[in-house]
């Protein structure tokens, strides 16, 4: 139970003898917002660069009141739609009257991106390839945290690496969960130990988009940026609803609650605030090995967002977040007392975490961006009778100058990372504190109408490993006014602490080796992209967005589980690896109220040293995912299809004795949900999950190894530690629950309500 005391009055009185007071004029702005005739509720109206914005209501229209006089640029958005801009000049307490038309378009959307270059463009003008997905499109599939919501994003795997405590990670193109940056608001501030929970408790109601780079990003963000990168975009508070909730409860007891909303503090000042709570708390054991399906979980999770006002528009926001999580996985007859000991075997973890960022632009006449994050991270955990205490401190700070001169644009920035580690395990003696400079060039040069080409190089310093160059180059050419292709080279590095990101490492009964010293990771990607988009006469939408795709590493380190079953073995692969492969989304929209996003990736992954090609474990051959989403505009539903499929993938097996598949079957998450939007300021929303009922315990004799002897006390090993085959242990297994590579609930139905005031 948490009690806080805030002096709202008073720290608001403090903010304001800060912020210069605007002078409102009396200029007003209204209309409507429609799309073939019909309102579009809920789209967000405001003047770029300005505090000024509004929403439009259940019927389409807007006001916006108080402007100043002066020339604005007026933009109109909502989700799944085009975005309307027009330059409007305001004089002498005029009110303008304004018709906005809408025009529907797919899922991946073409929307501002910032991920890519450091800086706002459209994602059709954009020389390095981004996707980008709306809050609609986690509604389509509604789930307690965006971990789980990346599952219909083609070529993005959310990876359970654990039975039991079921923490899990972010596959891109089939690279591991550590290649995944994870940012929100663009500051890297999801790393190391937060990896994990990174992706959870942030309110949907909070998120503007997502966007998800695939490939190296080194350049710009420095380390982890190695396969690619997910940028969780929040809301800019004057735009955001007056206040949202959102929750929903499955048939497994799950329950889950949203909550968000702005407050006007006065001038222009808005705040942002969310509030995510999570509770699952009913142990269940569908496939009879004694443990938990699915790991119990109770989490809370606050966030604010603070958007100032300032003369001529000049950015200044500052967000917090703090979270706390209490889950544990084991056996069924575990409870609390039996933490850390070893009579029951469960897997507890207790987490704590906060998060400060922001964005500061310097009052000169030059854009100069002052972005800074820091996050404090506190896990308890045990595993067994292993307990795991770890602290993680990261700061980040950055300055970047943005500046035009001709038919450069130019970015250049500076940044400093700092990062506190420690725990208790053998491997770390002494605290790891280090701090890491780096400086970045970017140039994106127009060299003609239809051609563009990007530059950039980054420069960082770590005094364990030297100085990390790593530049890229990304070419774009227009082939007409929405067909683009795109090509993009560039390298990555990645500086590693095994025991944040391996949890695998911690669970059952193998020791971790850690060879040799570890190097950094490097990379080195190649991408060719091609986007075309087709606007028919008759309002029907098509989008193709194909990419095929390169990366080569060298000094790869991964676990490796073959060589002996009792260890986890660590060291910098002696060759190469290589992902490539090609990947497809194809978007429909059509006027009739039927949208469609089919995707499809065919991967090739590969380690090679010594000549020998190996394929690493839980990486999928090939995948597809699909939205097929129709409106009863009669009705007021709207139904949702949505799923993925998964080719086989080579698991973790023990021994040669082993007898659970070596090798994935093909298999498919499938969910359909109907939603009616009848009611005035409500949405109620109902579906199934899971709907072929898949676990992948179907086909294997077991998946948790020896869950009848948690703590091994009942095998029998040879000298050299191997698990010898008895009448109790024919296969010759010790306890190991590292054979996950899906979830393990089965069918059931959910029940949501939304309430939204704007």
């Amino acid at each position: 139970m948490f009690r806080i005391r805030f002096k709202l009055i008073d720290f608001c009185s403090i903010i304001l003898c800060l912020i210069p007071i605007l002078a409102f004029g009396q200029n007003a702005i209204k209309g409507t917002v429609t799309e073939n005739g019909q309102a579009i509720p809920f789209s967000n109206i405001y003047l770029e660069g300005t505090s000024f914005g509004t929403a439009s209501d259940e019927n389409g229209a807007f006001h916006i009141a108080d402007i100043p006089d002066g020339t604005y640029k007026l933009i109109a958005s909502n989700q799944g739609y085009s975005t309307f801009r027009q330059r409007i000049t305001l004089r002498n307490n005029t009110e303008k009257q304004l018709e906005i038309t809408l025009f529907a378009l797919a899922e991946s959307l073409d929307e501002t991106v910032v991920s890519g270059t450091l800086k706002p463009v459209s994602r059709l003008a954009s020389p390095v390839p981004v996707e980008v997905y709306a809050p609609s499109f986690l509604r389509k599939n509604p789930t307690p945290s965006i971990f789980e919501s990346l599952q219909n994003i083609n070529g993005v795997r959310p990876q359970i690496n654990c039975n039991v405590c079921n923490t899990g990670d972010i596959h891109i193109n089939g690279l591991e969960g550590p290649y995944t940056l994870v940012l929100i608001d663009g500051m890297p501030i999801v790393s190391g130990l937060g990896s994990v929970y990174g992706l959870s408790g942030i309110p949907n109601s909070l998120i503007e988009q997502i966007e998800v780079v695939k490939g190296p990003a080194s350049s710009l963000y420095g380390s982890e940026a190695v396969g690619g990168l997910i940028n969780v975009i929040t809301k800019h508070a004057p735009a955001a609803p007056v206040f949202v909730a959102d929750n929903f409860l499955t048939g497994w007891g799950e329950y889950n609650l949203d909550l968000g909303g702005k407050i006007s503090m006065g001038e222009g000042t808005s705040l942002l605030l969310g509030l995510n709570y999570f509770n699952y708390d009913n142990p269940i054991d569908n496939n009879g090995d004694n443990f938990t399906d699915l790991t119990l979980q109770q989490r809370v999770s606050l966030f604010q967002k603070w958007n100032f006002p300032r003369a001529e528009g000049r950015v200044f926001s500052l967000a917090g977040r703090f979270y706390y999580e209490d889950r544990w996985g084991g056996e069924m007859q575990w409870t609390p007392e039996y933490r850390g000991g070893d009579e029951i075997y469960g897997e507890s973890i207790y987490t704590r975490r906060w998060e400060v960022l922001g964005k500061y632009q310097l009052p000169v006449p030059e854009k100069i961006l002052f972005s800074f994050s820091y996050n404090d991270h506190d896990q308890n955990s045990v595993y067994g009778d292993l307990p795991y205490l770890a602290q993680q401190r990261i700061g980040f700070g950055q300055f970047t100058w943005d500046k035009k001169a001709g038919d450069h644009d130019l970015l250049l920035g500076s940044a400093m990372r700092y990062t506190y580690y420690n725990d208790n395990t053998p491997a770390t003696t002494q605290a790891d504190e280090i701090i890491i400079p780096g400086i970045f060039a970017q140039d994106e040069i127009d060299l003609s109408a239809k051609q563009t080409i990007l530059l950039g190089s980054r420069l960082d310093f770590d005094n364990r490993h030297g100085t990390i160059f790593t530049p890229r180059i990304a070419y774009k050419y227009q082939l007409g006014e929405h067909a683009t292709i795109r090509l993009n080279a560039g390298s990555g590095f990645r500086v590693v602490n095994l025991f944040t990101e391996e949890h695998a490492a911690l669970t059952g009964a193998r020791d971790v080796v850690i060879t040799e010293n570890l190097k950094p990771e490097r990379s080195f990607n190649v991408n060719l992209n091609f986007l075309q988009k087709i606007y028919s006469k008759n309002g029907t939408f098509i989008g193709l967005d194909a990419s095929a795709f390169y990366t080569r590493f060298r000094n790869l380190i991964l676990p490796d589980y073959d060589t002996n079953p009792n260890l986890i073995l660590y060291d910098n692969l002696d060759g190469h690896a290589i992902s490539q492969g090609f990947s497809a989304n194809l978007d429909f929209a059509f006027p009739i109220g039927l949208k469609v996003l089919v995707g499809a990736t065919v991967l090739d992954v590969k380690e090679v040293e010594d000549g020998n090609e190996k394929r690493p474990v839980l990486t999928e051959s090939y995948t597809g995912t699909w939205n097929i989403s129709y409106e009863l505009r009669s009705l007021d539903l709207s139904i949702d299809y949505t799923g993925n499929l998964y080719g086989p993938m080579r698991l973790p097996l023990l021994s040669e004795l082993d007898p659970r598949q070596s090798f994935s079957p093909v298999w498919s998450i499938q969910n359909i949900q109907f939603t009616h939007k009848g009611l005035s300021n409500f949405e109620l929303y109902g579906g199934v999950k899971n709907l072929l009922n898949w676990t992948p315990n179907k086909g294997n004799p077991f998946i948790i190894a020896r869950s009848n002897d948690p703590f091994d006390t009942q095998i029998v090993t040879d000298g050299a530690g191997n698990v010898m085959p008895t009448t109790d242990n024919p296969y010759g297994l010790s306890f190991d629950p590292s054979y996950v590579y899906g979830p393990n609930q089965g069918i059931r139905g959910f029940l949501g309500v939304r309430y939204r005031i704007q």
